[in-house]
């Protein structure tokens, strides 16, 4: 009489849960996640003060436009120029301003 022997099969495969496949997939966002914070940590500012430009406070008035309002400002310069500084300097998203609405515009 002959004996059979089986040995199991190894499985090379592997295999995960649904919820090892979130862990997995939470650890990989978490990763690029810090690679992110790492890369984009660096600073360019300086601890240096540079010059403050000098502005002031207005109000627009009825019938105002941006336009308008940084033509009276461009001193023979380029009023677009004076249209972005305006925009930077109230966080303006477009050229619409509203009649009573307060902006900091560049002085002179």
């Amino acid at each position: 009489m002959s004996t059979m022997t089986l040995t199991p099969a190894l499985s090379t495969t592997v295999r995960l849960t649904r919820r090892g496949r979130l862990v997995v997939l939470a650890l990989g966002l978490l990763l690029v996640a810090l690679v992110g914070v790492v890369l984009a940590g660096g600073s360019v500012a300086t601890s240096e003060s540079g010059p403050t430009p000098a502005t002031e406070m207005i109000t627009v008035g009825t019938g105002d436009t941006l336009w308008a309002i940084a033509a009276e400002r461009a001193e023979a310069g380029d009023v677009r120029e004076v249209i972005e500084r305006i925009q930077r300097l109230n966080s303006l998203d477009g050229g619409l301003v509203v009649t009573g609405q307060r902006l900091v515009v560049p002085a002179g």
